[in-house]
Protein backbone atom coordinates (compact mmCIF):
# COMPACT_ATOMS: atom_id res chain seq x y z
CA UNK A 1 0.00 0.00 0.00
CA UNK A 2 1.40 3.29 -1.03
CA UNK A 3 1.55 6.70 1.37
CA UNK A 4 1.19 10.18 0.93
CA UNK A 5 4.85 11.14 -0.19
CA UNK A 6 6.92 12.33 3.02
CA UNK A 7 7.28 15.82 1.04
CA UNK A 8 3.67 16.24 0.28
CA UNK A 9 2.03 19.24 1.05
CA UNK A 10 -0.51 19.15 3.41
CA UNK A 11 -2.48 22.49 3.45
CA UNK A 12 -5.38 24.87 2.74
CA UNK A 13 -6.34 27.63 -0.17
CA UNK A 14 -7.96 30.95 -0.13
CA UNK A 15 -8.60 34.14 -2.80
CA UNK A 16 -7.54 37.77 -1.72
CA UNK A 17 -11.60 39.27 -2.75
CA UNK A 18 -12.96 36.36 -0.32
CA UNK A 19 -10.40 37.02 2.87
CA UNK A 20 -8.57 40.20 2.38
CA UNK A 21 -10.80 42.99 2.99
CA UNK A 22 -8.82 46.50 2.61
CA UNK A 23 -10.99 47.82 0.23
CA UNK A 24 -9.00 50.91 -1.04
CA UNK A 25 -6.74 50.99 1.77
CA UNK A 26 -2.51 51.00 1.71
CA UNK A 27 -2.82 52.47 -2.23
CA UNK A 28 -5.65 49.45 -3.42
CA UNK A 29 -7.57 50.03 -6.65
CA UNK A 30 -10.57 48.77 -7.19
CA UNK A 31 -11.28 45.59 -8.93
CA UNK A 32 -14.31 44.34 -10.60
CA UNK A 33 -15.11 41.99 -7.57
CA UNK A 34 -15.55 44.97 -5.54
CA UNK A 35 -19.25 46.12 -7.74
CA UNK A 36 -20.56 42.23 -6.83
CA UNK A 37 -23.23 42.36 -4.23
CA UNK A 38 -24.22 40.03 -1.92
CA UNK A 39 -26.43 36.94 -2.96
CA UNK A 40 -27.54 33.59 -1.04
CA UNK A 41 -28.78 30.41 -2.33
CA UNK A 42 -32.40 31.95 -3.81
CA UNK A 43 -31.11 35.50 -4.61
CA UNK A 44 -28.59 36.24 -6.99
CA UNK A 45 -25.27 38.07 -6.82
CA UNK A 46 -25.45 41.00 -8.92
CA UNK A 47 -22.86 43.73 -10.93
CA UNK A 48 -23.85 47.09 -10.14
CA UNK A 49 -22.67 49.95 -12.40
CA UNK A 50 -23.66 53.36 -13.99
CA UNK A 51 -25.26 53.75 -16.98
CA UNK A 52 -24.70 56.02 -19.88
CA UNK A 53 -27.08 59.04 -18.66
CA UNK A 54 -25.54 58.56 -15.03
CA UNK A 55 -28.50 56.49 -13.87
CA UNK A 56 -27.02 53.40 -11.42
CA UNK A 57 -28.08 49.74 -12.61
CA UNK A 58 -27.19 45.99 -11.64
CA UNK A 59 -27.33 43.06 -13.43
CA UNK A 60 -27.27 38.90 -12.63
CA UNK A 61 -23.83 37.54 -11.99
CA UNK A 62 -24.99 34.92 -14.41
CA UNK A 63 -28.11 36.39 -16.03
CA UNK A 64 -27.09 39.31 -17.84
CA UNK A 65 -24.38 41.83 -19.13
CA UNK A 66 -23.41 45.71 -18.92
CA UNK A 67 -25.49 47.44 -21.00
CA UNK A 68 -23.28 49.52 -23.52
CA UNK A 69 -22.63 52.34 -22.53
CA UNK A 70 -22.40 51.78 -19.10
CA UNK A 71 -19.39 51.71 -16.67
CA UNK A 72 -19.10 49.27 -13.32
CA UNK A 73 -19.36 50.91 -10.52
CA UNK A 74 -19.94 51.22 -6.84
CA UNK A 75 -23.15 52.47 -5.62
CA UNK A 76 -24.44 53.92 -2.68
CA UNK A 77 -26.91 51.61 -0.29
CA UNK A 78 -25.42 48.29 -1.63
CA UNK A 79 -23.62 46.05 0.46
CA UNK A 80 -20.42 44.37 -1.30
CA UNK A 81 -19.75 41.97 1.29
CA UNK A 82 -15.90 42.01 -0.56
CA UNK A 83 -14.96 45.15 0.83
CA UNK A 84 -14.16 43.69 4.29
CA UNK A 85 -14.02 40.39 3.94
CA UNK A 86 -12.79 38.38 6.77
CA UNK A 87 -10.46 41.32 6.98
CA UNK A 88 -7.45 39.45 5.99
CA UNK A 89 -5.62 42.29 5.37
CA UNK A 90 -5.36 42.97 8.86
CA UNK A 91 -5.72 39.90 10.90
CA UNK A 92 -3.08 37.82 8.67
CA UNK A 93 -0.56 36.92 10.96
CA UNK A 94 -3.07 35.94 13.51
CA UNK A 95 -4.43 34.04 10.66
CA UNK A 96 -1.20 32.63 9.93
CA UNK A 97 0.12 31.54 13.40
CA UNK A 98 -3.38 29.00 13.66
CA UNK A 99 -2.89 27.63 10.24
CA UNK A 100 1.18 27.06 11.47
CA UNK A 101 -1.03 25.51 14.24
CA UNK A 102 -2.78 23.17 12.37
CA UNK A 103 1.00 22.40 10.71
CA UNK A 104 0.16 23.57 7.28
CA UNK A 105 2.83 22.91 5.14
CA UNK A 106 1.73 25.21 2.33
CA UNK A 107 -1.20 27.84 2.30
CA UNK A 108 -2.71 28.81 -1.24
CA UNK A 109 -3.83 32.92 -1.70
CA UNK A 110 -3.81 34.83 -4.60
CA UNK A 111 -1.97 38.64 -5.22
CA UNK A 112 -4.41 41.41 -5.83
CA UNK A 113 -3.66 42.73 -9.04
CA UNK A 114 -5.11 46.40 -8.37
CA UNK A 115 -3.23 46.53 -4.71
CA UNK A 116 0.01 46.26 -7.18
CA UNK A 117 -1.07 48.15 -9.67
CA UNK A 118 -4.57 50.26 -8.77
CA UNK A 119 -5.55 50.88 -12.35
CA UNK A 120 -3.75 48.53 -13.93
CA UNK A 121 -1.70 50.88 -16.38
CA UNK A 122 0.86 52.77 -13.72
CA UNK A 123 4.14 52.77 -14.58
CA UNK A 124 5.41 52.06 -11.42
CA UNK A 125 3.79 49.33 -8.84
CA UNK A 126 2.36 50.43 -5.30
CA UNK A 127 4.91 49.73 -3.44
CA UNK A 128 2.70 49.82 -0.21
CA UNK A 129 0.83 46.64 -1.57
CA UNK A 130 3.95 44.91 -2.26
CA UNK A 131 5.38 45.18 0.93
CA UNK A 132 1.99 43.87 2.03
CA UNK A 133 2.00 40.70 0.78
CA UNK A 134 6.28 40.68 1.60
CA UNK A 135 5.18 40.72 5.17
CA UNK A 136 2.63 37.75 4.47
CA UNK A 137 5.21 35.89 2.67
CA UNK A 138 8.06 36.62 5.31
CA UNK A 139 5.15 35.47 8.15
CA UNK A 140 4.55 32.10 6.37
CA UNK A 141 8.60 31.50 6.20
CA UNK A 142 8.80 32.10 9.88
CA UNK A 143 6.57 28.65 10.37
CA UNK A 144 7.48 26.97 7.37
CA UNK A 145 5.03 27.41 5.31
CA UNK A 146 5.15 27.64 1.44
CA UNK A 147 3.04 29.50 -0.07
CA UNK A 148 1.50 28.54 -3.64
CA UNK A 149 0.36 32.26 -5.29
CA UNK A 150 -2.29 32.37 -7.65
CA UNK A 151 -1.84 35.91 -9.85
CA UNK A 152 -4.76 36.51 -10.93
CA UNK A 153 -8.26 35.24 -9.12
CA UNK A 154 -10.58 37.03 -11.50
CA UNK A 155 -9.72 40.56 -10.31
CA UNK A 156 -9.19 42.85 -12.93
CA UNK A 157 -8.58 46.35 -12.20
CA UNK A 158 -12.09 48.05 -12.02
CA UNK A 159 -10.34 51.09 -14.76
CA UNK A 160 -8.98 48.53 -17.36
CA UNK A 161 -12.66 46.51 -17.41
CA UNK A 162 -14.28 50.34 -18.02
CA UNK A 163 -11.48 51.64 -20.31
CA UNK A 164 -10.80 48.55 -22.49
CA UNK A 165 -13.24 46.25 -21.68
CA UNK A 166 -11.17 44.00 -19.73
CA UNK A 167 -10.02 40.60 -21.07
CA UNK A 168 -11.98 41.13 -24.49
CA UNK A 169 -9.03 43.46 -25.12
CA UNK A 170 -5.66 42.10 -26.41
CA UNK A 171 -4.22 44.91 -24.39
CA UNK A 172 -4.36 43.21 -21.29
CA UNK A 173 -1.59 40.69 -22.03
CA UNK A 174 1.02 43.73 -22.01
CA UNK A 175 -0.70 44.99 -19.08
CA UNK A 176 -1.01 41.80 -17.19
CA UNK A 177 3.10 40.85 -18.95
CA UNK A 178 4.09 44.01 -16.06
CA UNK A 179 1.91 42.74 -13.29
CA UNK A 180 3.13 39.25 -13.43
CA UNK A 181 7.18 40.67 -14.04
CA UNK A 182 6.64 42.75 -11.48
CA UNK A 183 5.40 40.15 -8.94
CA UNK A 184 8.23 37.76 -9.78
CA UNK A 185 11.00 40.12 -9.68
CA UNK A 186 9.41 41.01 -5.92
CA UNK A 187 9.11 37.93 -4.13
CA UNK A 188 11.75 35.68 -6.07
CA UNK A 189 13.09 33.31 -3.06
CA UNK A 190 10.15 33.73 -1.15
CA UNK A 191 7.37 32.01 -3.79
CA UNK A 192 8.53 29.09 -5.28
CA UNK A 193 5.06 27.86 -6.90
CA UNK A 194 2.69 30.05 -8.71
CA UNK A 195 -1.06 29.64 -10.62
CA UNK A 196 -1.32 31.98 -13.26
CA UNK A 197 -4.94 31.81 -13.67
CA UNK A 198 -7.69 30.49 -11.38
CA UNK A 199 -10.48 28.36 -12.97
CA UNK A 200 -9.46 29.48 -16.44
CA UNK A 201 -12.15 27.36 -17.08
CA UNK A 202 -15.09 28.51 -15.36
CA UNK A 203 -16.73 31.24 -17.73
CA UNK A 204 -17.53 28.33 -20.30
CA UNK A 205 -19.07 26.80 -17.11
CA UNK A 206 -21.39 30.28 -16.80
CA UNK A 207 -22.28 30.13 -20.30
CA UNK A 208 -24.36 26.74 -19.13
CA UNK A 209 -25.97 28.95 -16.16
CA UNK A 210 -27.40 31.59 -18.52
CA UNK A 211 -30.47 31.40 -20.92
CA UNK A 212 -29.78 30.35 -24.36
CA UNK A 213 -29.74 33.29 -26.18
CA UNK A 214 -27.45 35.49 -23.62
CA UNK A 215 -25.06 32.36 -23.84
CA UNK A 216 -25.11 32.69 -27.45
CA UNK A 217 -24.40 36.27 -27.46
CA UNK A 218 -21.72 35.93 -24.60
CA UNK A 219 -19.78 32.84 -26.18
CA UNK A 220 -17.58 34.80 -28.47
CA UNK A 221 -16.69 37.01 -25.95
CA UNK A 222 -15.85 34.00 -23.24
CA UNK A 223 -13.52 31.91 -25.84
CA UNK A 224 -12.06 34.95 -27.05
CA UNK A 225 -11.29 36.38 -23.51
CA UNK A 226 -10.25 32.77 -22.91
CA UNK A 227 -7.62 32.66 -25.73
CA UNK A 228 -6.26 36.25 -24.54
CA UNK A 229 -5.71 34.24 -21.30
CA UNK A 230 -3.97 31.60 -22.41
CA UNK A 231 -1.37 33.55 -24.52
CA UNK A 232 -0.88 35.78 -21.21
CA UNK A 233 -0.58 32.32 -18.84
CA UNK A 234 2.20 31.36 -21.41
CA UNK A 235 3.86 35.01 -21.06
CA UNK A 236 3.36 34.39 -17.38
CA UNK A 237 5.18 31.34 -17.86
CA UNK A 238 8.23 32.10 -19.28
CA UNK A 239 9.16 35.33 -17.52
CA UNK A 240 8.79 33.48 -14.59
CA UNK A 241 11.27 30.76 -15.73
CA UNK A 242 13.73 33.83 -16.71
CA UNK A 243 13.84 35.78 -13.81
CA UNK A 244 13.87 32.85 -11.34
CA UNK A 245 14.73 29.42 -13.06
CA UNK A 246 14.05 27.73 -10.08
CA UNK A 247 10.36 28.59 -9.61
CA UNK A 248 7.79 26.01 -10.85
CA UNK A 249 4.18 27.80 -12.56
CA UNK A 250 0.71 25.77 -12.73
CA UNK A 251 -2.30 26.01 -14.87
CA UNK A 252 -5.43 25.60 -12.18
CA UNK A 253 -8.37 24.40 -13.65
CA UNK A 254 -12.36 24.06 -12.19
CA UNK A 255 -12.85 20.36 -12.73
CA UNK A 256 -15.75 19.01 -13.80
CA UNK A 257 -16.50 15.22 -13.25
CA UNK A 258 -19.34 14.61 -15.95
CA UNK A 259 -21.00 10.89 -16.12
CA UNK A 260 -23.28 9.69 -18.80
CA UNK A 261 -26.41 9.25 -17.31
CA UNK A 262 -27.12 6.26 -18.37
CA UNK A 263 -25.53 3.82 -20.78
CA UNK A 264 -27.17 4.64 -23.75
CA UNK A 265 -24.19 5.46 -26.14
CA UNK A 266 -26.28 8.93 -26.78
CA UNK A 267 -25.30 9.90 -23.19
CA UNK A 268 -21.87 8.18 -22.93
CA UNK A 269 -21.53 10.69 -26.39
CA UNK A 270 -22.55 13.84 -24.76
CA UNK A 271 -20.76 12.81 -21.48
CA UNK A 272 -17.64 12.93 -23.99
CA UNK A 273 -18.28 16.15 -25.22
CA UNK A 274 -19.11 17.95 -21.88
CA UNK A 275 -15.55 16.68 -20.70
CA UNK A 276 -14.30 18.19 -23.23
CA UNK A 277 -15.96 21.53 -23.56
CA UNK A 278 -15.54 22.02 -19.58
CA UNK A 279 -12.84 20.16 -18.20
CA UNK A 280 -10.05 19.49 -21.46
CA UNK A 281 -10.02 22.46 -23.39
CA UNK A 282 -8.41 24.68 -21.64
CA UNK A 283 -5.95 22.13 -19.31
CA UNK A 284 -4.94 20.82 -23.51
CA UNK A 285 -4.09 24.13 -24.18
CA UNK A 286 -1.82 25.20 -20.97
CA UNK A 287 -0.23 21.76 -20.79
CA UNK A 288 0.05 20.82 -24.37
CA UNK A 289 0.96 23.64 -25.75
CA UNK A 290 -1.76 23.96 -28.32
CA UNK A 291 -5.59 23.50 -29.16
CA UNK A 292 -7.19 19.79 -29.43
CA UNK A 293 -8.32 18.83 -32.19
CA UNK A 294 -11.79 18.84 -30.98
CA UNK A 295 -12.03 22.74 -30.20
CA UNK A 296 -12.55 23.64 -33.29
CA UNK A 297 -15.92 21.75 -33.60
CA UNK A 298 -16.71 23.29 -29.87
CA UNK A 299 -15.73 26.42 -31.27
CA UNK A 300 -18.13 26.00 -35.02
CA UNK A 301 -21.06 24.98 -32.81
CA UNK A 302 -20.80 28.21 -30.82
CA UNK A 303 -20.07 30.36 -33.45
CA UNK A 304 -16.68 31.63 -32.32
CA UNK A 305 -14.61 32.88 -34.75
CA UNK A 306 -11.23 33.91 -32.47
CA UNK A 307 -8.45 36.36 -33.79
CA UNK A 308 -4.92 34.25 -33.03
CA UNK A 309 -1.70 35.74 -34.35
CA UNK A 310 0.96 33.12 -35.84
CA UNK A 311 2.97 34.52 -32.45
CA UNK A 312 0.05 33.73 -29.91
CA UNK A 313 1.16 29.88 -31.36
CA UNK A 314 4.33 30.03 -30.87
CA UNK A 315 3.81 31.53 -27.03
CA UNK A 316 1.64 29.06 -26.59
CA UNK A 317 3.73 26.25 -27.24
CA UNK A 318 6.50 28.16 -25.20
CA UNK A 319 4.39 28.72 -22.30
CA UNK A 320 3.53 25.57 -21.40
CA UNK A 321 2.69 25.19 -17.51
CA UNK A 322 5.00 22.85 -15.01
CA UNK A 323 2.66 21.55 -13.14
CA UNK A 324 -1.48 20.75 -13.47
CA UNK A 325 -3.61 21.91 -10.32
CA UNK A 326 -7.55 21.82 -9.92
CA UNK A 327 -10.43 22.41 -8.03
CA UNK A 328 -13.06 19.60 -7.26
CA UNK A 329 -15.91 19.84 -5.21
CA UNK A 330 -18.86 17.45 -6.68
CA UNK A 331 -19.50 15.84 -10.15
CA UNK A 332 -23.02 15.80 -12.79
CA UNK A 333 -24.67 13.21 -14.72
CA UNK A 334 -25.19 14.04 -18.26
CA UNK A 335 -28.04 13.22 -20.86
CA UNK A 336 -28.88 13.48 -24.59
CA UNK A 337 -32.03 14.05 -23.73
CA UNK A 338 -34.26 16.10 -21.04
CA UNK A 339 -32.37 16.99 -18.06
CA UNK A 340 -34.68 15.16 -15.40
CA UNK A 341 -33.80 16.97 -12.21
CA UNK A 342 -31.30 19.86 -12.69
CA UNK A 343 -28.58 20.04 -9.82
CA UNK A 344 -25.30 22.74 -10.03
CA UNK A 345 -22.29 22.92 -8.05
CA UNK A 346 -19.10 25.11 -8.50
CA UNK A 347 -20.63 26.56 -11.45
CA UNK A 348 -21.48 22.92 -12.97
CA UNK A 349 -24.81 22.21 -14.29
CA UNK A 350 -25.95 18.31 -14.88
CA UNK A 351 -28.59 16.14 -13.97
CA UNK A 352 -29.11 14.05 -10.16
CA UNK A 353 -27.45 11.46 -9.20
CA UNK A 354 -29.36 9.02 -7.90
CA UNK A 355 -26.13 7.23 -5.92
CA UNK A 356 -25.07 10.34 -4.14
CA UNK A 357 -25.73 12.64 -1.36
CA UNK A 358 -25.85 16.20 -1.90
CA UNK A 359 -25.20 18.78 0.23
CA UNK A 360 -27.47 21.85 1.75
CA UNK A 361 -26.52 23.77 -1.22
CA UNK A 362 -27.19 20.97 -3.68
CA UNK A 363 -23.61 20.43 -4.77
CA UNK A 364 -23.26 16.14 -5.12
CA UNK A 365 -20.67 14.58 -2.70
CA UNK A 366 -18.44 12.37 -4.52
CA UNK A 367 -15.43 11.41 -3.47
CA UNK A 368 -14.73 8.75 -5.74
CA UNK A 369 -15.30 11.63 -8.66
CA UNK A 370 -12.00 13.01 -7.64
CA UNK A 371 -9.84 9.42 -8.08
CA UNK A 372 -11.64 9.36 -11.33
CA UNK A 373 -10.28 13.06 -11.71
CA UNK A 374 -7.29 12.62 -10.95
CA UNK A 375 -6.85 9.54 -12.92
CA UNK A 376 -8.31 11.31 -15.64
CA UNK A 377 -5.79 14.20 -15.45
CA UNK A 378 -2.37 12.33 -14.76
CA UNK A 379 -3.10 9.73 -17.66
CA UNK A 380 -3.97 12.62 -19.58
CA UNK A 381 -0.88 15.12 -19.24
CA UNK A 382 1.97 12.72 -16.89
CA UNK A 383 2.51 15.95 -15.49
CA UNK A 384 2.91 16.39 -11.82
CA UNK A 385 -0.51 17.45 -9.96
CA UNK A 386 -1.90 19.36 -6.96
CA UNK A 387 -5.77 19.24 -6.05
CA UNK A 388 -5.83 23.40 -4.43
CA UNK A 389 -9.60 23.57 -4.18
CA UNK A 390 -11.63 21.18 -2.32
CA UNK A 391 -14.53 20.92 0.58
CA UNK A 392 -17.71 21.70 2.21
CA UNK A 393 -19.63 24.60 2.17
CA UNK A 394 -22.15 24.37 5.10
CA UNK A 395 -23.95 26.07 8.07
CA UNK A 396 -22.07 25.96 11.10
CA UNK A 397 -23.82 26.23 14.59
CA UNK A 398 -22.58 27.10 17.40
CA UNK A 399 -23.52 24.98 20.36
CA UNK A 400 -24.44 25.33 23.82
CA UNK A 401 -20.11 24.53 24.90
CA UNK A 402 -19.61 27.84 22.68
CA UNK A 403 -18.00 25.27 20.35
CA UNK A 404 -18.57 24.44 16.96
CA UNK A 405 -18.77 20.32 16.01
CA UNK A 406 -18.60 20.01 12.38
CA UNK A 407 -18.17 15.70 11.98
CA UNK A 408 -19.93 16.61 8.41
CA UNK A 409 -17.21 18.74 7.42
CA UNK A 410 -14.52 15.79 8.54
CA UNK A 411 -16.37 12.95 7.00
CA UNK A 412 -16.46 15.14 3.50
CA UNK A 413 -12.93 15.67 3.94
CA UNK A 414 -11.75 12.40 4.96
CA UNK A 415 -13.56 10.51 1.83
CA UNK A 416 -11.70 12.03 -0.70
CA UNK A 417 -8.49 12.01 1.53
CA UNK A 418 -9.17 8.32 0.99
CA UNK A 419 -9.71 8.81 -2.73
CA UNK A 420 -6.68 10.71 -2.98
CA UNK A 421 -4.73 7.66 -1.52
CA UNK A 422 -6.35 5.43 -3.40
CA UNK A 423 -5.47 7.52 -7.06
CA UNK A 424 -1.34 7.68 -5.28
CA UNK A 425 -1.70 3.79 -5.04
CA UNK A 426 -3.30 3.79 -9.26
CA UNK A 427 -0.17 5.96 -9.70
CA UNK A 428 -0.85 8.76 -9.83
CA UNK A 429 1.84 11.60 -9.19
CA UNK A 430 0.24 13.81 -6.40
CA UNK A 431 2.24 16.11 -4.31
CA UNK A 432 -0.13 18.35 -2.59
CA UNK A 433 -4.11 19.33 -1.23
CA UNK A 434 -5.05 22.51 -0.18
CA UNK A 435 -8.72 22.44 1.26
CA UNK A 436 -10.73 25.10 -0.22
CA UNK A 437 -11.60 28.04 2.57
CA UNK A 438 -9.16 26.81 5.47
CA UNK A 439 -10.44 30.01 7.29
CA UNK A 440 -14.20 31.44 6.71
CA UNK A 441 -14.48 33.53 4.10
CA UNK A 442 -16.76 35.08 1.44
CA UNK A 443 -18.18 32.77 -1.09
CA UNK A 444 -17.71 33.54 -4.48
CA UNK A 445 -21.01 31.67 -5.91
CA UNK A 446 -23.54 33.63 -3.07
CA UNK A 447 -21.98 35.89 -1.79
CA UNK A 448 -22.73 34.62 1.90
CA UNK A 449 -20.98 33.46 5.05
CA UNK A 450 -22.73 30.91 6.42
CA UNK A 451 -21.79 28.96 3.23
CA UNK A 452 -18.58 28.12 5.38
CA UNK A 453 -15.76 25.88 4.93
CA UNK A 454 -12.97 26.65 6.96
CA UNK A 455 -11.18 24.73 9.88
CA UNK A 456 -11.57 28.61 11.59
CA UNK A 457 -14.80 30.27 12.26
CA UNK A 458 -15.35 33.56 12.03
CA UNK A 459 -17.60 35.69 13.43
CA UNK A 460 -19.33 37.23 10.32
CA UNK A 461 -23.07 37.04 9.13
CA UNK A 462 -24.39 37.54 5.42
CA UNK A 463 -24.63 41.13 5.81
CA UNK A 464 -21.12 42.04 7.55
CA UNK A 465 -21.88 42.38 10.65
CA UNK A 466 -19.81 40.35 13.84
CA UNK A 467 -16.86 40.81 15.73
CA UNK A 468 -14.67 38.97 13.60
CA UNK A 469 -13.21 36.82 16.13
CA UNK A 470 -11.46 33.76 14.89
CA UNK A 471 -12.04 30.30 16.58
CA UNK A 472 -11.12 26.74 16.21
CA UNK A 473 -14.03 24.14 14.84
CA UNK A 474 -13.71 20.42 15.83
CA UNK A 475 -12.36 19.55 12.42
CA UNK A 476 -9.13 22.16 12.83
CA UNK A 477 -7.83 19.61 15.81
CA UNK A 478 -8.49 16.74 13.37
CA UNK A 479 -7.09 18.35 10.35
CA UNK A 480 -3.82 18.90 12.49
CA UNK A 481 -3.77 15.20 13.44
CA UNK A 482 -4.07 14.38 9.69
CA UNK A 483 -1.23 16.68 9.06
CA UNK A 484 0.93 15.35 11.68
CA UNK A 485 0.58 11.32 10.30
CA UNK A 486 0.75 12.15 6.68
CA UNK A 487 -2.73 11.26 6.08
CA UNK A 488 -3.06 7.84 7.69
CA UNK A 489 -4.88 9.07 10.99
CA UNK A 490 -7.91 10.48 9.79
CA UNK A 491 -10.37 9.06 12.83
Amino acid sequence: MKRFPDNFFWGGATSSSQIEGGFQEGGRGITIQDVVTAGNNRQPRYFTYIDKDGKPGKFAQFGGALPEGARYAVLENEYYPTHKAVDFYHYYKEDIKMLAEMGFKMFRMSVCWSRIFPKGIEEEPNREGLEFYRNIFLELRKYGIEPLVTIWHGENPIYLENEIGGWNSRKMIAYFDKYVRTVISEYKGLVKYWLTFNELNNTIMFLDLMEDELAKKEAQSTYQQIHHKFVASAHAVKIAHTIDPDCKVGCMIAYAVNYPSTCAPEDVIAAMEKNQRISFYCGDVQVRGYYPAYAQKILEKADVKLQITHQDFIDLKEGIVDFYSFSYYSSACVTAGKTQETVKGNFTIGEKNPYLKYSEWGWGMDPDGLRYALNQIYDRYQIPVIVVENGLGAVDTIEADGKIHDSYRMEYIRNHIKAMKAAIEDGVELFGYTTWGCIDEISASTGEMMKRYGFIYVDRDNEGNGTMKRSRKDSFYWYKKVIESNGEDLV
